[in-house]
């Protein structure tokens, strides 16, 4: 998954297709609607107004939509950041986030500044959407009461996969699952854990001397996402608007993700040092940053404007679409304060 994603050159993130919008592989919330980035920007206004200013990290930037956006509603609120930084792995996105902020804010650019790593302090917030989705995974599986490391092997001409001995580390780290859900994973089982997000976290302690970040992700808590009945796991793959779950397809050309189990992310954050500021579907999150008010704000728009931008936000919230199958986690460095967006519901119980 790291070589298909970030290979230099070759992966996924790393080569020149385009991979964001109508003529990519997917879209993320961003682009359906601007309301989703006024939103982060009014929870980003909070977390500056208590700090006394500040800077935003994005990580991840994609088409630098979100970006622009933000930085567009966040001079609306007289609330802009000292500086808006970029944490971006893909030369070619971020010539496309530059052209694209050149293009919706060019007044705003000054403000903008590309990093090749993590900065040694941040005070301010760090957003990132659809970004821990995309952090590689480790898939296991259950045999005869074994675990089995699932890898990727070369047979008969073709990828393929095949399975050996789980090492100390992940036979540990499945069975403290099994033990935190209650009831052993049956035989034949498949899923995959992140084994990457402690180190990850633990970076973003390090960086983030005081403030919030903001994760916006496809996942769910641990109880749910090891469920008897999705013993498949959760990968899933984006090709040209279509989903699917064989990332040994088109290696290199499409995305491959998992669902995020945000347990895992609670635990990795508390152990790095972070707090757990709050945990709420996306349209909750939405709707306690205000997304009613900027529905209320569009009398003046035309009708066929208002109507589309109606069902924009109906996208963004509504079960069936991504209100609920997205999820919003706050994290909390040197910030006491209580966060607007999960005012209208937090659901850090369920962790």
């Amino acid at each position: 998954m790291e070589m298909a994603l970030y290979e230099p050159g070759l992966g996924y993130y790393s080569a020149g297709a385009t991979k964001l919008g109508r003529d990519g592989d997917f879209v993320t919330a961003p682009e359906i609607s601007p309301l989703f980035s006024r939103c982060l920007a009014t929870q980003c206004t909070e977390v500056l107004q208590q700090l006394g200013g500040g800077s935003i990290l994005e990580l991840g930037a994609g088409s630098g939509v979100m970006a622009a956006d933000i930085l567009l509603e966040l001079a609306v609120q007289q609330h802009l950041p000292d500086r808006y930084l970029i944490l971006e792995v893909s030369a070619d996105l971020r010539e496309r986030q530059r052209t694209t902020i050149e293009q919706r804010a060019p007044h705003l650019l000054e403000r903008v500044q590309w990093l090749d790593r993590l900065p040694e302090q941040l005070r301010g917030v760090v957003l990132a959407n659809e970004v821990l989705d995309a952090l590689p995974v480790q898939r296991f599986s259950i045999r005869g009461g074994q675990v089995n490391a699932i890898g990727v092997t070369w047979q008969l001409g073709r990828l393929d996969w095949s399975e050996v001995r789980a090492d100390a580390h992940l036979e540990a780290a499945v069975r403290a699952i099994e033990a935190a859900t209650g009831e052993p994973f049956a035989d034949g089982y498949r899923s995959e854990l992140n084994q990457r997000l402690d180190p990850w976290l633990r970076g973003m302690a390090e960086t983030l001397s005081a403030g919030v970040a903001i994760f916006v992700d496809y996942g769910l808590p641990r109880r749910q996402y090891y469920r008897a009945e999705r013993n498949e796991g959760t990968l899933l793959c984006h090709y040209r608007h279509r989903f699917h779950d064989d990332p040994l397809f088109a290696v290199g050309v499409q995305d491959i993700g998992a669902w995020v189990d945000f347990t895992a992310v609670a635990e990795a954050a508390s152990d790095s040092g972070l707090r757990v500021a709050g945990f709420a579907t996306q349209a909750h999150f939405l709707i306690g940053c205000g997304i009613e008010q900027y529905l209320a704000n569009l009398p003046d728009q035309l009708t066929v404007d208002r109507v589309q931008i109606a069902r924009q936000a109906m996208v963004l919230t509504l079960p069936g679409e991504m209100g609920e199958r997205f999820k919003v986690i706050g994290l909390a460095a040197n910030y006491d304060h209580a966060l607007r967006g999960f005012s209208t519901r937090d659901l850090v119980g369920t962790l």
